[in-house]
């Protein structure tokens, strides 16, 4: 047997009832995806041979977010250990590490648990792990309670800890690392004689000691080991997740005019000499190539931006956005699932969606793209190095041939061949003087009732 293999085993049946929310506790997004699945990401890094996910009933959004990965329903919440029991018939006969998370606690890091797993092998051969922390509150975090040796002696949770054992820092995360065969056989002789009256996973510790094996604790920190049961605690998580995909941007060759006022999605890629203005929100799905300025009070979904490219300030790109090599997407533009090839200037108030701007072409302030007739969404393909004039309304389908002109204040319904000049535009009728009788006709009628009011 190996004692190198590893199952995870994540608890996520908890219904989150701090969060005031419909949506499960573990799907609250982090930083554009459920919390949960940051805690995925960094299981995968491990490469366990078994991952199981404990879940509520109902919870089918929990089981989608964590596949391929196997859920159990825990049916009755009565506390973590009968949350780890509910995991047996998965987890079955598995004789390696089983390492037991928690879905809430989504800042946990690969390199902590491989820490943890080390310890698991230490020469003692302890029982369980314990990962503990030191938070600037202890307050209702569970006590470690170790012996002179520094082993661990028993986990006691706070509303039944002595006010000498509530003086002890060292508390209880929850993550744990158990020698798998011993663990289902400790979990079953947990009873519920506690304030709570649940079973808590915390109580194998002593009763593996009664069983003459040590247990032993790792420290982690406590901004790893931030669990969010609340609005207030997702903010907080949200923060200390920002803050490191900042670093990692500016590490990475990026520039960020005011740091703290710019937000990432976990998954956003910046390439090198990216000069990113304030208030610049990144959702999922974003690459951003090299030498690009994204100008304040963007917000960018979805996209893709090309090497060279200027964007904002106030311009939206929405998914399915391709913004090739050298375009320009000034302020107030909206573009949604359109290409806009390389030198194309899209420069201010225009939208432009289910599209292609051709390379060179220079789109004028206010056009838009009519796609949407209520029921079908329709293409609009301009051409290379065409121009649209300010105010056009193009309805879709219609496409601008290469070189074209369309005059300003057009609305355009059918196809605009190469190198044509396209315009609809109403007869302009000049009528001189009738502006002066008019202000004089309003003036005095003005007069008038201001002199009645009186």
């Amino acid at each position: 047997m190996s004692k190198k293999k590893t199952a995870v085993l994540i608890l996520a049946a908890g219904l989150g009832t701090r969060m005031r929310s419909r949506l499960p506790k573990v799907m609250h997004p982090l930083a554009g995806r459920p919390m949960i699945n940051h805690l995925m990401e960094t299981v995968d890094a491990l490469s366990p041979e078994k991952g199981v996910v404990v879940v509520g009933d109902g919870m089918d959004a929990v089981t989608d977010a964590v596949s391929p990965y196997a859920t159990v329903v825990q049916k009755d919440r009565l506390g973590t250990a009968h949350a780890v029991l509910a995991a047996r018939d998965a987890l079955g006969d598995f004789d390696g590490d089983v390492l037991v998370l928690y879905g809430d606690t989504p800042l946990l890091s690969e390199g902590t648990l491989r820490v943890m797993l080390a310890a698991r092998h230490s020469g003692d051969d302890p029982a369980v792990v314990v990962l503990g922390f030191r938070p600037n509150d202890p307050g209702a975090y569970g006590r470690l309670i170790q012996d002179p040796d520094g082993h661990l002696n028993r986990i006691v949770e706070a509303k039944d800890a002595t006010a000498e054992e509530l003086d002890v820092d060292l508390c209880n995360s929850g993550v744990m690392a158990f020698d798998g065969p011993a663990m289902f056989d400790l979990l079953a002789r947990i009873g519920n004689d506690n304030a709570r009256q649940e079973f808590y996973l915390t109580d194998a510790v002593a009763l593996a000691r009664q069983d003459g094996r040590s247990c032993h604790v790792v420290e982690g920190e406590p901004t790893e080991l931030l669990g969010v049961n609340s609005r207030a605690e997702l903010a907080v998580a949200e923060a200390l997740v920002q803050t490191d995909l900042r670093a990692k941007a500016m590490h990475g060759g990026a520039t960020l005019m005011d740091p703290t006022t710019v937000y990432f999605s976990y998954d956003t890629a910046l390439g090198q000499d990216v000069l990113v203005g304030p208030s610049v929100v990144f959702g999922p799905g974003v690459r951003i190539g090299d030498d690009v300025e994204i100008k304040a009070f963007s917000h960018i979904e979805g996209a893709t931006v090309d090497d060279g490219v200027s964007v904002g300030p106030f311009a939206r790109l929405r998914p399915g956005a391709d913004v090739r090599e050298g375009a320009r997407i000034g302020n107030f533009v909206e573009v949604k699932k359109a290409t806009i090839e390389p030198g194309a200037k899209v420069s201010h108030l225009t939208y432009i969606g289910d599209a292609r701007v051709g390379a060179g072409a220079n789109v004028g302030a206010g056009t838009i793209t009519c796609n949407y007739d209520g029921f079908f969404k329709s293409f609009t393909d301009i051409g290379a190095n065409a121009f649209i004039g300010s105010n056009t309304a193009l309805v879709a389908p219609v496409k601008i041939g290469d070189g074209a002109v369309v005059g300003a204040g057009s609305t355009i319904t059918h196809d605009v061949d190469a190198d044509a000049v396209s315009m609809t535009r109403a007869e302009q009728i000049d009528r001189p003087g009738v502006a002066k009788i008019i202000r004089d006709h309003k003036a005095a009628k003005k007069a008038e009732q201001q002199k009645k009011g009186r």
